[in-house]
């Protein structure tokens, strides 16, 4: 990962909002406004995208309404829960612009913190939110500092959060990548095996309002422990072409 260094870009850019929604019907209305509010000074064009994970209170309702009065926001409903990893990975399919943003559906990240994030757009290929100071309990605070400093061992990275919900990415390195279940945990990891140029930059991290956690300590570290073992493997085996000469 690259050290933290200013950037002076600021050209407006064409972004893919992608949210993975799980039971966050009373988040999903005051996220749209915050993005609402933030997009048009950010973005020459952009879109929304909310992929509700099966959830089973009123979330797809809550999407459903703000589609029908909104043209940039769209929408993915799964049949069947599938995780974090399979609805990142069907908005990025789904998006249309060159830049992919993501956010986490329960309101603690901050969208005020993207026009900051992409003055590093252009000189880097994926900003990652760094939730310096997080608004979490002791217990998830310890599990994610532990699951960081095991993952940073195993894969040679020195990423403080690869956690946290919000990432800037362009588009065309990041659809290049297969997801698997539990692998968005590793985005910069696998965006780097594609050639990106990646920088950590600190965020704010919001308390959260509405709504309950998904994960717990225990099933995050036994699913997190398969998942390195996956991504050390394809470190090993990638193929790293460089090209001498051809004609």
């Amino acid at each position: 990962m690259e050290n933290n260094e200013n950037s002076n870009y600021s050209q407006k850019l064409d972004i893919s909002f992608v949210i993975p929604v799980y039971n966050e019907e009373e988040n999903i209305k005051p996220l749209y406004d915050e993005i609402k509010n933030i997009a048009p000074k950010i973005s020459s064009s952009y879109e929304i995208i909310f992929i509700d994970d099966a959830s089973t209170d009123n979330s797809l309702n809550e999407i459903k309404k703000i589609s029908q009065l909104d043209q940039n926001v769209k929408y993915i409903s799964f049949l069947q829960n599938r995780g974090q990893s399979a609805a990142l990975y069907a908005g990025f399919q789904k998006a249309s612009k060159e830049v992919i943003i993501t956010l986490d559906a329960d309101l603690q990240n901050d969208p005020n913190d993207i026009p900051e994030m992409l003055k590093f757009y252009g000189k880097y290929d994926m900003i990652n939110g760094w939730r310096k100071k997080r608004k979490d309990s002791l217990s998830k605070k310890i599990g994610s500092k532990i699951g960081n400093f095991i993952r940073n061992k195993i894969t040679g990275e020195k990423i403080n959060d690869t956690g946290c919900g919000l990432k800037v990415m362009k588009a065309s390195i990041l659809k290049k990548i297969k997801m698997y279940k539990g692998l968005h945990r590793f985005l910069p990891t696998l965006m780097k095996l594609e050639g990106a140029r990646i920088i950590e930059i600190p965020v704010n991290h919001r308390e959260r309002k509405h709504g309950v956690s998904k994960y717990n300590n225990i099933k995050r570290a036994i699913e997190g422990f398969y998942d390195l073992i996956a991504v050390r493997w394809m470190i090993k085996r990638h193929i790293d072409i460089k090209i001498k000469e051809e004609k």
